[in-house]
C-alpha cells in the first residue's frame, strides 16, 4: 500500500478523529498530503468555486505526476518557520455532500488527459450538512498530466505543487513506457455451509469439528492497464494469520501459471515465458477459497502482490480483526441478511488493494 493510500484509508477508517490527530500533532503539508479550505459555499454559484477548481487541478497534476497524495478539504493551515505549513484548525465545508458532487463533476475536466482513478470521500458530516472531505489522487502511469486551465504540468515538491522543469517533463515523455498491471477481483461469493456439505473440510476424526462454517470464494485477475505488452506476470500471496485452527485458505486454478516452491502458507506463481498480455488484456491468476469457522482465535490476515516484468508491483491485503471476524461469521451463519449484501460488506470492509 502506498503512503498516499495509507493516509486516505486512515481518513476512511477513523474519520474526524484522524483530522483531530493531524491538528494535535501539528501535521505539516508534505509530499503526500495537502490541506485546503473550501471556498465553495454555494451563495453566488452552483458549481465548484474557481479557487477550489484551480487547487484541485494543481493537486491532480502534481500528485498524479509524482507518487500520489491526498487533499483534505476543511483544514486551516498556519505557517511555522521551522517545519512549514501545519494543520491549525478545522473549518467545515458548507454542504459537504454538494461539495463532493461538485468535486466529482470537475475531476474529468481538470487535467489533460483526465485522471480517472481520483476518489473522493466524505470524512464526516454534522446535522447541518457541513463537514470535511478528502480527495485521493494516486500516481498516474498513463502520461504526464497537464492542467486544462493554464496548460501547466506540475509535480509535487516538498509541500507544494510546482511547475515541472523542462528536464523533468522531457524525462516523463522520453522514458520507455512500462506495463501497469491492475488487480481485479471477480466471481465473489459467500455462503454458509454445514460440515456434511463438504466432509473433506472437517473429517470425523477431528475432535469437536465445527458444525457450520462460512466459505468466501473469489478470483484474482490482472488487467494490463497500459499501452504496452506485459510479460512475466506474477502473483505472490502470504497467509500471515488464518484466524483459527479450523480456518483454511485454498488457492486453485492456477495451472496456466508456473508455481514456485515456497514455505507453507505461501503461493508464488508466474506466467510462462512465452505468455504475453496485450494492452487492456486480462489474465486469471488463481481462484481463492477462505474457510472461516465460528472458532475464532486471532485476527485473519492475508497479504499479496501482483505485477509483471518492469511494472510497479501492486499490493493487496485481506485483514479482519478478531472481534469483527467472530461477528461476521456469526452473521453469515444466522442468514438474517442477503448474502449479496454480506459479500459486498466483506470486500468493501476487509479487502484492500491498489485498484
Amino acid at each position: 500500500m502506498s503512503r498516499a493510500e495509507d493516509i486516505f484509508q486512515k481518513l476512511v477508517y477513523f474519520g474526524e478523529d484522524a483530522l483531530d490527530e493531524f491538528i494535535l500533532n501539528r501535521q505539516s503539508e508534505e509530499l503526500f498530503i495537502d490541506f485546503k479550505q473550501a471556498a465553495s459555499d454555494g451563495k453566488n454559484y452552483n458549481t465548484l468555486h474557481k479557487d477550489d477548481r484551480r487547487n484541485l487541478a494543481k493537486a491532480i497534476s502534481g500528485f498524479g505526476n509524482s507518487e500520489g497524495g491526498v487533499v483534505i478539504w476543511g483544514v486551516e493551515c498556519s505557517r511555522d518557520c521551522e517545519i512549514g505549513d501545519v494543520a491549525k484548525a478545522k473549518v467545515k465545508v458548507k454542504n459537504v455532500h454538494r461539495f463532493l458532487s461538485w468535486l466529482e463533476n470537475s475531476i474529468s475536466g481538470c487535467t489533460i488527459p483526465s485522471h480517472n482513478k481520483v476518489r473522493n470521500h466524505i470524512i464526516s458530516v454534522d446535522e447541518n450538512g457541513d463537514g470535511f472531505c478528502a480527495t485521493y489522487i494516486p500516481k498516474c502511469d498513463v502520461a504526464p498530466l497537464m492542467t486544462a486551465s493554464n496548460s501547466a504540468i506540475y509535480i509535487r515538491s516538498g509541500s507544494n505543487n510546482v511547475p515541472a522543469p523542462y528536464a523533468v517533463i522531457s524525462g516523463m515523455f522520453g522514458r520507455t513506457p512500462q506495463p501497469n498491471i491492475e488487480l481485479k477481483v471477480a466471481d465473489k461469493k459467500i455462503s454458509a455451509l454445514t460440515n456434511q456439505d463438504e466432509d473433506i473440510l472437517y473429517p470425523n476424526s477431528i475432535d469437536n469439528p465445527p458444525e457450520q462454517y462460512v466459505k468466501v470464494s473469489f478470483e484474482l485477475q490482472g488487467e494490463n492497464y497500459s499501452n504496452v505488452i506485459a510479460r512475466e506476470l506474477f502473483l505472490s500471496a502470504n497467509i500471515i494469520s488464518d484466524g483459527g485452527e479450523y480456518n483454511k485458505v485454498r488457492f486453485a486454478n492456477y495451472n496456466q501459471m508456473e508455481a514456485i516452491s515456497g514455505i507453507e502458507g505461501q503461493l508464488n506463481i508466474i506466467t510462462r515465458p512465452e505468455l504475453r498480455l496485450p494492452p487492456r488484456g486480462t489474465i486469471r491468476f488463481c481462484s481463492c477459497e477462505i474457510i472461516l469457522s465460528p472458532y475464532v482465535e486471532s485476527d485473519f490476515q492475508l497479504e499479496g502482490v501482483v505485477g509483471a516484468n518492469s511494472a510497479m508491483p501492486k499490493n493487496f491485503r485481506i485483514y479482519i480483526p478478531k472481534n469483527r471476524l467472530r461477528s461476521f461469521v456469526a452473521k453469515v451463519i444466522r442468514g438474517d441478511e442477503d448474502y449479496n449484501l454480506i459479500c459486498s460488506e466483506f470486500f468493501n470492509d476487509f479487502f484492500r488493494g491498489e485498484f
